[in-house]
């Protein structure tokens, strides 16, 4: 059964993509439009003149620069596409998709690609210069609605087949629940467990479908259990797995080959305050407060920088302590032995939601003996250099548009 995608464009692109025959996206579409296959069908929606074009049909699988110089480079993600049965075009499209709740990027069950292709031979016209765009009728808008409830419903298809998270755009990421989607991502009872929404932020970013990702301290197998939904290719470790999928391994010593690994996913320990199993090998075992327990995860870092290839990313999320009086900066400790192997990318603030002292009484507590609790987590974000590059950041100069403040309206 054939897959279906609605993709963007503009009135600058438009043109273009009829006269290269080739459909173009950035990173937002990158996934999806490497999963199409020949024969998929195709629609077009102008986000300017808010119209849907369709339907055409790849010709090829989705690739990179398939057409190396088509829009200057800005949408590298391409397939090749020709017109079937006609082109038939509708106005108000976003209006229209909202209605039948059917989304631009998102992968299209073949049963929606026919309802779509039916509703622009129904209501559409061709694309002539002296005719209006036709809009879609309430009616015909009811009817596609009713049909694709039906389908959905018989397929057992239901909302949470269709949660997906946004890719962040800032370094301040607040979830408010460990998962998302129909399927469990990781166990969200397990101490310490990682947000699924990091990760799939991570992955979205920085790998490809296909691509290996690992995680060597994979806890309850979050890591695990998105990489699996979204094409990647995963391999989880733990000094005590909780699950079969999970390998037993301790993270100093990874058995995978140098060089073979396209992201790693790190949620180590922050001190000993959690007890995390009865392994003597855990570093959970050791204060946060003692060297030695940076000094261990360094290992774990040069591990990682071995089997890491060369340019890709490794994400580590860490939080600092305050116990007893004493605040230690785990993160910024950790931050600093990362940037001996690796090059910093950036660091992102997670809030921290599910912690046992988010009570009134623990807040309370922080507030009568004048203490912070904690309120977030760190996520470093740093990459394996590549060649001979430094970890260190070049020299280099930037040269900004700045502006005088001294000529500021009221100064």
């Amino acid at each position: 059964m054939s897959k279906g995608l609605i993709l963007k464009t503009s009135d600058n692109t438009e043109n273009a993509c009829y006269e290269l025959g080739l459909f173009g996206a950035d990173m937002l579409a990158r996934d999806q439009v490497l999963m199409i296959e020949p024969g998929d069908k195709l629609f077009l929606l102008n986000v300017e003149s808010n119209t849907l074009a369709g339907t055409f049909e790849a010709t090829s699988n989705g690739g990179y620069r398939l057409v190396p110089d088509a829009w200057k480079g800005q949408y590298p993600y391409q397939v090749k596409i020709r017109q079937t049965n006609g082109q038939r075009i509708i106005s108000q499209a976003k209006e229209s998709l909202n209605q039948v709740n059917i989304r631009a990027h998102s992968l299209l069950h073949d049963f929606e690609t026919d309802a779509l292709h039916d509703l622009l031979q129904a209501c559409g016209n061709g694309r002539q210069p002296t005719s209006p765009i036709a809009v879609p009728s309430a009616d015909a808008l009811h009817q596609i609605r009713r049909r694709l409830v039906k389908a959905r419903r018989e397929r057992g298809i239901t909302r949470l087949d269709y949660d997906r998270p946004s890719l962040e755009s800032t370094t301040l990421w607040d979830y408010p629940k460990q998962s998302y989607g129909r399927n469990p991502k990781g166990n969200n009872k397990y101490a310490g467990v990682t947000p699924a929404f990091i990760i799939y932020n991570l992955i979205k970013r920085y790998t490809l479908p296909g691509d290996l990702v690992v995680d060597p301290m994979c806890g309850s197998g979050t890591t695990i259990d998105v990489c699996r939904e979204e094409g990647r290719r995963v391999r989880g470790y733990d000094i005590v797995p909780t699950r079969s999928d999970i390998i037993q391994n301790d993270a100093r010593h990874i058995p995978l080959e140098d060089s073979s690994v396209d992201m790693i996913f790190i949620d180590s320990p922050y001190g000993d305050n959690i007890k995390y199993n009865d392994s003597p090998l855990s570093f959970g075992n050791i204060s946060a407060e003692a060297e030695e327990f940076y000094d261990e995860l360094e290992k774990v870092m040069i591990e990682a920088h071995r089997i890491l290839k060369p340019g890709k990313v490794l994400g580590w999320l860490i939080g600092d302590q305050w116990v007893k009086h004493k605040f230690t900066p785990v993160g910024f400790k950790i931050y600093e032995r990362l940037t001996r192997h690796f090059e910093p990318m950036d660091t992102i603030s997670v809030t921290r939601r599910s912690q046992t002292s988010n009570t009134g009484m623990w807040h309370n507590r922080a507030l009568r003996f004048n203490f912070y609790l904690r309120g977030f987590k760190y996520l470093h974000i740093v990459r394996k250099p590549s060649g001979e590059q430094s970890p260190q950041a070049a020299e280099r100069q930037v040269k900004w548009a700045q502006y005088d403040r001294t000529s500021a309206k009221g100064t």
